[in-house]
């Protein structure tokens, strides 16, 4: 596709654009796992402004100086320190108090890095800060793609500059709507297969041939040992944890469909204690979600919690790459890609629920539905794929999505009100209404009822959910 047009982080330049506007210092962290669009967002930002990007690397203290004084040194039209360098990062600081009168933006993209070269840095910057540059006129960024690092050095309460952002940004993993606005001709189903593969990371979407089937782009971006995807989570994983091995068990045993702590501990053999702790470790980094039935009162004391990974790709890849990589290693990836195609259909299945959830926040953008939180509901012995909540107008939005070659019968739609019954959040005052997702299509009979009872149908065979009205 080559490099993808920007898109869907509205909010987020948004954020920076009025904190841009405001007098004085700004310091913002931005963090969030690699690939997700850090620095796309950032460069979108600064195209238009006095600013100085800076990409940090796995280099010695002396060389990061040198680098950044070379960057420095060039915008400032400085000849000596374009050459020279920086001595120490408070010739840095005492430097930017000198010359920017106005205000500047510098971005060290991949802050991490400079604390490899000096745990002190944090510490470091805190007094640059303090000393410095909090009179002027800088926008100070510093990125980061190690979550872990990020929140022990910056965003901790703990950390030494804690105290001294005026915002931070989480970069998060973008919505479905951003597959339907890069991919525009394609039907929602095919939108939900690329989904279910690749997420929404922006550097794995871009590597898609559009003329290409899903299989053919698993097979030249997945399971070739050259590219890479095929050891891009590993290389993530490893960058975070030191220790991955018991980890990477764990991520495989939730994504082969143990979801439940019980379910973990027996698959893992692993003890309780040491099952629980790997879990909150892998959710701080977001890895791992822990969801909850969206009508608990009082979600950490629920014991229906279920854990997930909560990266569309991670999820493949422990699900289909991390267990079968012998094949790829001897040559067989022809193998490995035949068992994909066997299981893929109900591999989208168990995503197509995330992927409706996601197509409802498109609904409401449309003003088709309102809520003001959304999720999934199960007991013991029941569930229902989709309750939205509307707290204003006390309604309840309950959803079933069903990935199945049959067309949606009204069966579905009977079972669904029967299980609604089951749910009484806001009281008497409650209204119920309906959603149905189907892949493939309605009978006759759903769609006069649909009419009847005001039920919304959205049709995964047909075109792009963004030309709903």
């Amino acid at each position: 596709m080559g490099e993808l047009k920007f898109i869907n982080r509205k909010n987020e330049l948004e954020s920076l654009n009025r904190l841009y506007s405001k007098e004085g210092f700004q310091f913002v962290p931005i963090y969030g796992r690699r690939r997700v669009g850090k620095t796309r967002l950032i460069q979108e930002f600064i195209k238009d402004k006095p600013a100085i990007y800076y990409l940090a690397d796995s280099v010695s203290e002396r060389e990061q100086l040198k680098n950044l004084g070379k960057e420095v040194g060039e915008f400032f039209r400085d000849q000596i320190l374009t050459e020279a360098g920086f001595k120490d990062w408070y010739q840095l600081f005492r430097y930017l108090k000198d010359k920017s009168k106005d205000r500047l933006i510098l971005v060290i993209d991949e802050f991490p890095y400079l604390v490899n070269s000096n745990s002190a840095i944090s510490s470091i910057f805190q007094k640059g800060i303090d000393q410095y540059l909090k009179e002027t006129q800088t926008f100070l960024i510093l990125m980061g793609s190690s979550i872990g690092m990020m929140e022990k050095e910056v965003l901790h309460y703990k950390a030494p500059l804690y105290g001294r952002r005026t915002a931070s940004l989480e970069i998060k993993e973008m919505n479905i709507s951003a597959l339907f606005e890069l991919f525009p001709n394609k039907k929602i189903s095919d939108i939900v297969k690329i989904y279910s593969v690749f997420g929404t990371i922006p550097a794995y979407l871009e590597k898609i041939d559009t003329k290409k089937d899903i299989f053919s782009n698993i097979e030249d971006l997945v399971l070739d040992k050259s590219s890479f995807l095929y050891n891009e989570v590993e290389f993530i994983v490893r960058e975070e944890l030191r220790e991955p091995r018991n980890y990477f068990v764990i991520l495989k045993a939730i994504a082969q469909g143990k979801h439940k702590l019980s379910e973990i501990i027996n698959e893992t053999g692993f003890e309780k204690s040491m099952v629980s702790r790997y879990l909150d470790i892998l959710k701080s980094l977001r890895y791992v979600k822990k969801e909850i039935p969206i009508t608990e009162k009082n979600p950490e004391k629920s014991k229906l919690g279920l854990y997930r990974i909560f990266d569309r790709y991670f999820n493949f890849w422990f699900k289909f790459i991390f267990p079968n990589r012998r094949w790829i290693e001897i040559g067989r990836g022809d193998v490995l890609l035949n068992y994909i195609k066997e299981q893929f259909e109900h591999h989208v299945s168990s995503v197509f629920e995330d992927a409706c959830i996601e197509i409802c926040e498109i609904l409401m953008q449309k003003g088709l539905i309102r809520f003001s939180q959304i999720g999934k509901w199960w007991t013991k012995d029941s569930e229902i794929d989709i309750v939205a909540l509307d707290d204003e107008t006390k309604t309840v939005y309950f959803g079933e999505c069903k990935w199945s070659n049959k067309k949606v019968g009204e069966n579905v739609y009977h079972e669904l009100v029967e299980k609604s019954k089951k749910i009484s959040y806001y009281g008497k005052r409650q209204k119920n209404k309906y959603i149905l997702f189907s892949k493939n299509g309605f009978t006759d009979r759903v769609k006069d009822l649909a009419k009847r009872d005001g039920v919304i149908l959205i049709d995964c065979s047909g075109s792009s959910i963004l030309s709903l009205e």
